[in-house]
């Protein structure tokens, strides 16, 4: 195998719209004071849970954008996979991510539009935790790997 066989997602050429893959998480108390370490969001519902225990959710809740990473980890390493290029994502947050909880992201290719030199692909993308439910969900728009 070269390198670039191990590399490389699926090219255009190889998508089909209804191809699905999954990525697996189970979000810890560690990635969430990871994730508040990159990003400089130290937003107490996150990390205090104390403060946490007067929200809603009446204890912490994972950042947002760190459930919605899964969704760049599926797209990259998955569908199309490794090569591709993320242009954009539309996205709606359902439910709370709780530390904890084992969260799915879901992408499947509803559309493929072949722009001459380029290919865009329209990927419908969900995140579901261990109950099913969902909680966040969108659409992402890729170019797979050349």
């Amino acid at each position: 195998m070269t390198l670039e066989q191990g590399l490389v997602g699926k090219r255009a050429a190889e998508l089909a719209i209804g191809d699905v893959a999954f990525m697996t998480k189970t979000i810890s108390e560690s990635d969430v004071y990871l994730f508040a370490g990159i990003t400089g969001d130290l937003n107490p519902a996150h990390v205090n849970e104390e403060y946490a225990k007067n929200t809603p959710f009446k204890t912490r809740i994972a950042h947002g954008m760190l459930g919605a990473g899964l969704i760049s980890a599926v797209l990259g390493m998955k569908l199309p996979g490794p090569g591709t290029i993320y242009l954009g994502q539309e996205l709606s947050f359902r439910k709370p991510v709780l530390i904890g909880d084992t969260i799915t992201a879901k992408a499947e290719v509803v559309n493929i539009i072949d722009k001459g030199k380029i290919v865009i692909c329209e990927i419908k993308t969900i995140c579901y935790n261990q109950h099913e439910e969902i909680v966040m969900e969108g659409m992402a728009k890729v170019i797979p790997p050349k």
